[in-house]
């Protein structure tokens, strides 16, 4: 593709190439785990009120598939500015089933190798939270043995929800930078 050109909005050449270092979006130095769940008058508000007691309803998730960049810490969860762009891998269920039990989980391995990624498996299903927190540490058991990574720590969080009405629960890692969390 050498030589592969578009024309910006002033109708100009320029190489695609160069644009790459105009990142909008810095790699995540820290992760922090959260759940929650919530009943609420449609499937949507369910979903939205769980959000806000995991503490991250006000904000814009980007959501992303399954890696933690080379390095990244787990941090306490952060509060995290309205309305701001963040990168979560998540897990959710909804149900209107009154008196069934969902629950969603989220898991993180890192590897022994810092210079390498780690892995995030997020899982939700109908069941108990020990079973669906099982499931999903062993799906991270799993994707770091089939790229033979050893795991130094594998990280997990869920949560349950008897259905009332309509209910959610959520389980999500954010990844996130900030400058002013120390690094070890």
């Amino acid at each position: 593709m050498e030589g592969w050109r578009h024309t910006n909005p002033k109708g100009l050449w320029t190489d695609k190439r160069s644009r790459r270092s105009d990142v909008i979006i810095k790699t995540p130095t820290h992760y922090f785990l959260v759940c929650g769940a919530s009943e609420g008058f449609t499937p949507l508000n369910a979903f939205d009120a769980a959000l806000l007691r995991a503490g991250i309803g006000d904000t814009n998730l980007v959501k992303m598939s399954s890696i933690v960049p080379p390095r990244c810490q787990l941090i306490a969860p952060v509060v995290l500015p309205a309305g701001s762009l963040v990168p979560a891998a998540y897990a959710s269920i909804t149900s209107d089933i009154p008196g069934e039990i969902i629950a969603s989980a989220v898991a993180v391995a890192l590897p022994e190798k810092p210079d390498y990624p780690g892995l995030i498996m997020e899982y939700s299903a109908r069941g108990p939270k020990a079973e669906i927190e099982e499931t999903v540490r062993q799906m991270a058991i799993e994707g770091m043995k089939i790229r033979g990574r050893v795991i130094k720590e594998l990280n997990s969080v869920a949560v349950e929800h008897r259905v009332k009405r309509v209910g959610a629960t959520l389980a999500a890692v954010v990844l996130w930078e900030n400058e002013e969390v120390e690094q070890d």
